[in-house]
């Protein structure tokens, strides 16, 4: 099965109570945005995971600007919240697609297989005209047991230790004025890790957010070569999600985070920078 799933096959089994729906709203530098776009409406029976409070851990001097949560931790929020192995979790978004994905990989990374982003986000259920709510619901908690999977998430040593290897590919998610260093909004220093090929995660999806068909995708990704080790990094490990989404659905069998990214990459002054553009 897809790693997607549309609003019209969620609306057929909200009723069912093996799936479980997590709604992932979260729009950067409003913080509070997002819960109030849920509590406001959302899908019927969806459950709530904030980027910063639920699937980040708090910013230390390493580590990025959404330091990947303690699997402990996010793991009894899980299972609060209805999840454990037995069930299928939908999760949605109203940024393209972006944090969805975050939840999508983590869960994916904790051993979690049946776990789908909803394509075109709340955006495309609400166009539908497909019923939505505003009451909390509390669901019977579960006990959610983590397996994470090993070599999947990377830190900045052993991103380091890949520079230059001819059996792996970094690719920077994040769009190309960034990239290039030619503009710089969020993090203190601009550029990109030496080597690093630039895939906006934005190119993986329509304008309506669902992600592309796999033909699709494979001509987006057609000069990377499925061999090779591919490690994803952005900004702060959000966004490169959406891009190992895509890639995982284009069928490269060996896609790894980069969790810190770039704001974690330049919190290391030994480490190198490169701008402009790069050859793969």
């Amino acid at each position: 099965m897809s790693n997607t799933v549309s609003a019209e096959w969620l609306r057929e089994r909200l009723n069912n109570n093996e799936i479980v729906v997590a709604d992932c709203r979260f729009v950067l530098g409003k913080p509070d945005a997002g819960k109030e776009a849920y509590d406001a409406g959302h899908l019927p029976g969806a459950v709530y995971f904030d980027l910063e409070r639920d699937l980040s851990d708090p910013v230390d001097v390493h580590g990025g600007r959404h330091p990947l949560p303690e699997a402990g931790k996010l793991a009894a929020k899980l299972g609060k919240a209805g999840i454990d192995e037995t069930k299928t979790v939908v999760v949605y978004d109203d940024q393209g697609g972006a944090m969805a994905s975050r939840l999508w990989w983590i869960l994916k990374y904790y051993g979690h297989s049946r776990v789908h982003v909803l394509d075109g986000g709340y955006s495309r259920w609400n166009s539908l005209g497909f019923e939505t709510a505003t009451d909390i619901p509390h669901p019977k908690g579960n006990e959610f047991r983590p397996q994470l999977q090993e070599g999947w998430l990377l830190d900045a040593d052993q991103v380091r230790q890949r520079l230059g290897r001819p059996d792996t590919v970094i690719v920077d998610s994040r769009e190309p004025k960034r990239y290039l260093g030619l503009e710089e909004p969020i993090d203190k220093i601009g550029g990109h890790i030496p080597g690093a090929a630039n895939y906006f995660w934005k190119e993986g999806f329509t304008a309506e957010a669902a992600l592309k068909e796999q033909a699709e995708l494979k001509q987006l990704f057609k000069e990377l070569d499925a061999s090779k080790e591919i490690v994803v990094y952005c900004g702060s490990g959000v966004t490169a999600c959406p891009n190992i989404l895509a890639l995982t659905e284009a069928g490269f069998p060996n896609v790894k985070l980069y969790g810190g990214s770039w704001s974690d990459w330049i919190s290391y002054p030994e480490n190198p920078i490169a701008p402009g553009p790069e050859q793969i």
